[in-house]
C-alpha cells in the first residue's frame, strides 16, 4: 500500500470522511489515484459509495465550501490542495475557520523531501510552506515519515474533538505518495473522551448560580452540540441569556429568555453591568459578539463564571473569577442535571422582554428593510439553513433572524470578517445538509470574491438560492467614510449584470424589488440546481416604505 492509498483509507474507514473539496494539481496527482481506489473498494466491500470529490474553481472557494460542510454537519471539512498557490489561496479560508473555532483538515502536497528548503525555484516552491500555514491552523505537520500518517491523522482528529477545533494542516512531500508503508494494524478511531468539568468547580459555579438574583448567561458557538442541555439550563436558572451569532438557535426559536447577539446595544449592556453573577460557556467574550460598535463598551461588574475547552482563552477579554476547562456541552450537561427540577425565580423572561422592548430591532430605522426580507423568508422557508457573506443583510440578520436549531445560521461578518465567503459556504451546507434548504445572503460587492464558483454550484445541482442584495458598491463602507468625513473613494465600484453572468453559468436568475416577488421567486426556484434572485436595494425600500 502506498502513503497515498492509506491516507484514503484512513479517511475513509477510520474518519467517516465523506466529502473532500480540491483542486487537482500536477503535485496531488497520485491522492487521487488513492481516491479512486478508495470508491472502488468502498463499492466493493459494501462500505458505501466512497468519499465525494467536489471540485472548487479557487482554493478559496473548496476552504470556504468545507467550512459550510462542517458548520451544518459538524464533521471536520476536508480539502486537498497544490502546493505554493493553492495554499496560499486556501489561506484566508483557514483563517475564518480558525478565528470561528471550525474543524478542517487541508492535506496538501509540498516539494520532494530532498529540495525542501533550498530555494532552487522549483514549481509552486515556498521558502518554508508550513511556517507560512502555522498562523491560519491549530497545527501544520510536514509528513518526512509515510509511517507516521495514522499518528499525525489521529492528532489532527483529537484537536477536532478534544481541543479546541480549527483548522489542520498536513503536508506531504510529492515523492513520498508512492512510498511503501505498512498498514496500521487497526483502523479505528481513537476513543477520546472529552474533558468533563472538576465536581468542585460545579459545586462553586452552581452555589454563585443559586444564590444569584440577577443572573446572566452568555452562549457561544463552542455550545452547538448541547441546544437541549442549554435551554434546560437557562430554564432553570431562569436567566436571560446572550446568544452569540454562531450560537444562533440554541434555544430555539423566539425563545423567552433569549436576547441573541445583541451585547452591543446598551439595554443588554446595562443587563450585563447589572448582574451579579455572569455565567459564559464556549464564548470568547470577543469584539466581534458584544462589541459591534467598537467603543469597548461592554463590560461585566459581577462574579464571571468561564468555561472552555481552551485554557489560553479563559485568560482573555474578561477575566474570570471562577475558570473551567471543560467540554462545552458536557458542562451545559452537567450543570442542567443538577438544577434538574430546582426552577428558580428571577423574573428572567421579564428582563429579557423589556430589554428587547427597549431595543424594539425590527422598529429601528437602521433594520426596517430588512424585517420584511427576513419574515418573507421565515414564511415560505422556516427550515432553511442562512448562510452570509460580510453584506448589508447579513449585518441586519445577525440582530434580527431567529433559528429553531443551532447550526442554521452563520457568517463571515464576525471573527475574521471576510469577503466571498457567503456562496461557496453556503455551497458546502447544500452539500452537508442536503435535507435542508439553503439560502446564501450575498452582496454585489463581496459575491464578486468567489463568483466563479456558480460554475461548480451548476455542474453539483446545488439548489442553493442566492440572495443577491444590490446596492451598487461597498455600502457599509461608504457609511463609514461618510461618518468619518473621508471623501468616497474606491467604494462606488461598477457592478456587472448579474442576470447575465448567471446565464452564462447555465445559473438560473431573476430579479425581485419587494417581498412578494421573492417569495414567488423562491416558490419557482429549480428543483436542482441553484438560482441566484438579485434584489435591487433602492426599488426594494422604496416598495417597503410605501407599503
Amino acid at each position: 500500500m502506498t502513503c497515498a492509498e492509506l491516507l484514503i483509507r484512513l479517511l475513509r474507514d477510520s474518519y467517516a470522511v465523506d466529502t473532500i473539496f480540491g483542486i487537482p494539481g500536477v503535485h496531488t496527482v497520485e491522492l487521487y489515484r488513492g481516491l479512486e481506489g478508495g470508491k472502488q473498494e468502498a463499492s466493493e466491500d459494501g462500505n458505501g459509495s466512497g468519499i465525494r470529490h467536489v471540485t472548487p474553481r479557487h482554493e478559496q472557494g473548496a476552504g470556504f465550501m468545507a467550512d459550510g460542510y462542517a458548520r451544518t454537519t459538524g464533521k471536520p471539512g476536508v480539502c486537498f490542495i497544490i502546493t505554493g498557490p493553492g495554499m496560499t489561496n486556501i489561506a484566508t479560508a483557514m483563517g475564518q475557520a480558525l478565528a470561528d473555532s471550525i474543524p478542517m483538515l487541508v492535506i496538501s502536497s509540498v516539494n520532494r523531501t530532498d529540495t525542501l528548503g533550498r530555494g532552487q525555484g522549483r514549481l509552486h516552491e515556498l521558502p518554508s510552506q508550513q511556517q507560512l500555514m502555522a498562523g491560519v491552523s491549530r497545527f501544520s505537520h510536514t509528513l518526512l515519515d509515510p509511517d507516521g500518517l495514522p499518528e499525525v491523522l489521529a492528532r489532527a482528529f483529537a484537536v477536532f474533538e478534544g481541543a479546541r477545533p480549527g483548522p489542520v494542516h498536513i503536508e506531504i512531500p510529492i515523492d513520498l505518495f508512492n512510498a511503501p508503508v505498512t498498514p496500521p494494524r487497526h483502523w479505528q478511531r481513537c476513543g477520546l473522551v472529552k474533558a468533563a468539568p472538576s465536581p468542585d468547580a460545579l459545586d462553586r459555579a452552581c452555589q454563585w448560580l443559586e444564590q444569584a438574583k440577577r443572573p446572566l448567561v452568555l452562549l457561544g458557538g463552542g455550545c452547538v452540540a448541547a441546544p437541549e442541555a442549554a435551554r434546560q439550563l437557562v430554564e432553570a436558572l431562569d436567566a436571560p441569556t446572550v446568544t452569540t451569532v454562531n450560537a444562533k438557535g440554541l434555544l430555539g426559536r423566539h425563545h423567552p429568555l433569549d436576547l441573541g447577539p445583541n451585547a452591543s446595544f446598551p439595554p443588554v449592556r446595562d443587563m450585563a453591568m447589572q448582574a451579579d453573577v455572569v455565567l459564559a460557556i464556549g464564548t470568547e467574550i470577543g469584539e466581534t459578539d458584544y462589541d459591534v460598535v467598537f467603543d469597548d463598551g461592554f463590560a461585566l461588574a459581577g462574579r464571571l463564571i468561564r468555561v472552555d475547552i481552551d485554557a489560553e482563552q479563559l485568560a482573555r477579554n474578561h477575566q474570570a473569577d471562577l475558570a473551567m476547562v471543560a467540554d462545552a456541552g458536557l458542562t451545559l450537561s452537567a450543570l442542567a442535571e443538577r438544577f434538574q427540577n430546582r426552577h428558580l425565580s428571577r423574573e428572567g423572561e421579564a428582563r429579557t422582554k423589556a430589554a428587547l422592548t427597549a431595543l424594539n430591532l425590527a422598529g429601528d430605522p437602521a433594520f426596517s428593510a430588512y424585517v420584511p426580507l427576513f419574515n418573507t423568508l421565515q414564511e415560505v422557508l422556516p427550515d432553511a439553513v442562512i448562510v452570509g457573506d460580510s453584506c448589508a443583510t447579513v449585518y441586519a440578520g445577525n440582530h434580527l433572524v431567529s433559528q429553531p436549531h443551532p447550526r442554521r445560521y452563520f457568517n463571515s461578518a464576525s471573527g475574521y470578517g471576510t469577503l466571498g465567503y457567503g456562496l461557496p459556504a453556503a455551497m458546502g451546507a447544500c452539500i452537508g445538509r442536503p435535507d435542508l434548504p439553503v439560502v446564501a445572503l450575498v452582496g454585489d460587492g463581496g459575491v464578486m470574491f468567489t463568483l466563479p464558483e456558480l460554475a461548480c454550484a451548476v455542474e453539483e445541482q446545488l439548489p442553493v438560492i442566492i440572495l443577491l442584495w444590490h446596492n451598487q458598491g461597498y455600502e457599509e463602507i461608504r457609511r463609514y467614510m461618510d461618518n468619518a468625513g473621508v471623501t468616497r473613494l474606491g467604494v462606488d465600484i461598477q457592478a456587472p449584470d448579474f442576470q447575465v453572468l448567471a446565464a452564462g453559468f447555465g445559473c438560473a436568475a431573476t430579479r425581485v424589488a419587494d417581498p412578494a416577488g421573492l417569495a414567488r421567486a423562491i416558490a419557482n426556484r429549480p428543483a436542482s440546481g441553484p438560482i441566484l434572485i438579485e434584489v435591487d436595494a433602492a426599488a426594494w425600500n422604496e416598495a417597503v416604505t410605501q407599503a
